[in-house]
């Protein structure tokens, strides 16, 4: 058998293509910036480059509901109108390209869970707004949410972490798990009163058999690295008292300092700290399975540092 590796990290055309042109802030160079940093940086040869695959429709369809798959479909034919209200517009192969960065996060989490490596990370997902039945916020398929899915029902897993430290509340995922005890949620984002979705108040904690499960960590306009460390380790905290056996950080950059969207000011040793940290109480539990997911983040050389800071975390904390 084979070694191990470290970090795989899944990157490629297919995931690439997932963007929105005329200038939308999510655009499809978002991936060739975060790559050319990687190898700028000397990190391509310390990890293993992986192309994803493509989610089939009965993966989808583990989160999504089978009317709304539908509607992407028709829209994905066409190219006309939006999947939303106005963030999230229609392209043609929106579809086959949504499909694919559900299926690169697949891809990660399988390797995790069969041991082909250690840690992983996907450049182009954590798309953490869109619902079991709806788009929003620049997000079609909710890449997490159905990995959560899939870990549940063909892995038998039985507690995920889920860790958002992208400037936006992860909505799409939050509610989706709202009552579900086994769905860990820890999340610091800019407080909804002064940024979209406008959800993720402190007091949102869980429902019924999931109330102390979920963590929303609101963060004032203008928070800072030394706002984020005084509560990360809360987030710690929250995730050694249910001891999760699989941990997905979605580590959007949109809270760095300078994003053109939102308000924070933190820097990319934020984004390392969360994923060292990670990384190592995941190995501390025994099993080591952290997948890191891009998320957000709309000026590009903030999203190139901060990604590959994660991936640089990732290579060197303890527990490889």
């Amino acid at each position: 058998m084979s070694t191990p590796a470290s970090v795989i990290v899944v990157a490629g055309d297919a995931i690439a293509r997932y963007g929105f042109g005329n200038g939308h802030p999510f655009g499809p160079d978002r991936h060739d910036h975060f790559i050319r940093e990687l190898r700028s940086q000397g990190l391509a040869e310390q990890v293993e480059l992986m192309a994803g695959r493509v989610a089939e429709d009965a993966e989808l369809a583990s989160f999504h509901a089978p009317a709304y798959l539908e509607f992407v479909r028709r829209r994905s034919a066409t190219g006309d109108g939006f999947l939303d209200g106005g963030d999230t517009p229609a392209f043609r192969g929106v579809y086959e390209a949504a499909a694919a960065v559900v299926g690169a996060t697949l891809t990660a989490v399988e390797a995790l869970v069969e041991g082909r490596c250690r840690r992983a990370f996907v450049p182009i997902a954590g798309l953490h707004h869109a619902g079991r039945d709806r788009a929003a916020g620049f997000c079609v398929f909710n890449d997490c949410g159905v990995a959560v899915e899939i870990l549940r029902a063909r892995h038998g897993l039985r507690r995920i972490a889920y860790v958002d430290i992208d400037a936006h509340h992860g909505d799409g995922v939050f509610y989706a798990f709202e009552s579900d005890p086994a769905v860990i949620f820890a999340d610091l984002h800019e407080d909804g009163r002064y940024l979209y979705p406008g959800t993720g108040a402190a007091e949102e904690t869980g429902r019924g058999a999931a109330e102390g499960t979920k963590l929303n960590l609101p963060l004032p306009p203008g928070a800072d690295d030394s706002v984020f460390s005084d509560l990360w380790p809360r987030v710690i905290a929250h995730l050694e008292r249910f001891e999760p056996e699989f941990i997905i950080l979605q580590c959007g950059a949109d809270s760095i300092e300078g994003d053109p969207l939102t308000h924070l000011r933190l820097t990319p040793r934020a984004h390392a700290r969360a994923a060292s940290e990670l990384a190592d109480l995941a190995a501390r539990l025994g099993h080591g399975r952290v997948l890191a997911v891009g998320g957000g983040g709309y000026d590009r050389g903030n999203l190139a540092r901060a990604w590959n800071a994660v991936v640089e975390s990732l290579l060197s904390a303890p527990g490889l």
